[in-house]
């Protein structure tokens, strides 16, 4: 069906104002690549990153966003952040800061709201885990950047993907806020091939750095580190694991010690050094508080014994529940959870191009911490009958 011709002057419109109103540094809308396709083929008045913001946003893969676990995991509290929350911290901070550095909203809003949907249950210790099982296994590393790349461009809609543009996906390949960075400046020109060789050298070297290819890119890989950095403190003393006054004195000084403090010093001080150029960058004051405080974070907090008091339990059920599938894989098992919640009618295409543990690796990635912990119940735990026929 066509869509109608005032539609599609409405988006050559939205097209125009971006180019009059945009930064020099922002990418257009009209700049979108597809693998296959094209966006001047789109029905209607949608741009192309508004497309892709529509379909991760309806994906299977966002819905469970709901009950996986950012930090604290196996924590009975309404009112700790999980990865839900967290993606929309970041997908409003970016946001703003894209606003008022005059980039793509709608680029950035897409790469947030799809940058952790490739993360296990019970975060990165999860991860951690799988990715352990995966080395075992001969597949490489796990990273839940990689594995969020795969779910909406290989696993979603039954192994066809979305077919999201390149810049939505290479800005959630390289979003990492994990890795500490005082200035951030893209890495262009890139195209799918160049997207597939970084996704292959991360799996097979987890150190290997790679930069977006877009400033919005950029900003949502700072944004990620500001959503988390503050808040991981507020979840922190609400459980009882470190007390406000033990986060340092300088960084308290420069930064403040509460959340929306953090949050809020941290956008005004990026957006005041990042105008106006082709990167974005704290200044150095606060990006040294920024590094001491994300250190604090990790030893105080990450690293806490009482965070990480039943990470043996975890462990134990990841491997066990791999070599579960595994088999059942080998084995032909289609009575198996694998088959019947995953790959019944999983395409061709996906089934016959990868290996056992593979599948495996995507079943396991794609739980929620509530599935996971039922299919520990349910294959792992002796269960009492009524009789035996």
């Amino acid at each position: 069906m066509k869509a109608p011709e005032s539609l599609i002057k409405i988006r050559n419109e939205l097209d125009s104002r971006e180019r009059d109103i945009l930064s020099p540094f922002a990418c257009l809308s009209s700049e979108a690549v597809r693998e296959t396709g094209d966006d001047k083929n789109l029905k209607g008045h949608r741009q192309g990153f508004s497309v892709d913001g529509d379909r991760i946003l309806h994906s299977l893969s966002y819905s469970r966003y709901i009950d996986k676990t950012q930090v604290f995991y196996l924590v009975k509290n309404d009112h700790i952040t999980h990865r839900v929350l967290h993606v929309q911290f970041v997908s409003k901070i970016a946001r703003t800061i894209g606003r008022l550095l005059r980039l793509n909203e709608d680029l950035i809003e897409a790469i947030a709201l799809g940058h952790d949907i490739g993360h296990t249950p019970f975060g990165h210790d999860g991860e951690k885990i799988l990715s352990s099982l995966c080395i075992d296994h001969g597949i490489g590393f796990f990273l839940h950047n990689i594995q969020s790349v795969r779910f909406l461009q290989d696993i979603e809609r039954k192994g066809k993907g979305w077919n999201l543009t390149l810049q939505v996906l290479d800005g959630i390949l390289s979003h990492d806020g994990e890795i500490y960075s005082q200035a951030l400046e893209p890495q262009r020109p890139k195209d799918f091939r160049s997207l597939k060789h970084e996704m292959r050298r991360k799996g097979e070297d987890k150190d290997y750095a790679i930069r977006p290819m877009t400033l919005e890119g950029c900003v949502v890989r700072m944004s990620d580190t500001i959503s988390y950095i503050g808040r991981d403190i507020e979840d922190a003393i609400r459980l009882g694991v470190i007390k406000r006054e033990d986060i340092p004195d300088e960084c308290s000084r420069v930064l403040g010690n509460t959340n929306g403090t953090i949050v809020y010093t941290l956008v005004e001080d990026l957006v005041t050094s990042s105008l106006d150029v082709p990167y974005v960058s704290f200044s150095s004051k606060v990006g040294d508080s920024l590094k001491q405080l994300k250190e604090f974070n990790e030893e105080r907090i990450y690293k806490n014994h009482k965070v990480k008091e039943q990470i043996g339990k975890i462990t134990l059920m990841f491997n066990l529940l791999f070599e579960k599938y595994f088999q059942d894989l080998e084995q032909g098992n289609e009575n198996s959870g694998i088959y019947t919640d995953f790959l019944e009618g999983m395409s061709d295409s996906y089934r016959e191009g990868r290996r056992s543990p593979e599948i495996v690796r995507d079943f396991i990635a794609g739980m929620t911490d509530e599935y996971f912990l039922k299919q520990c119940y349910k294959h792992l735990v002796p269960q009492i009958k009524q009789n035996l026929f």
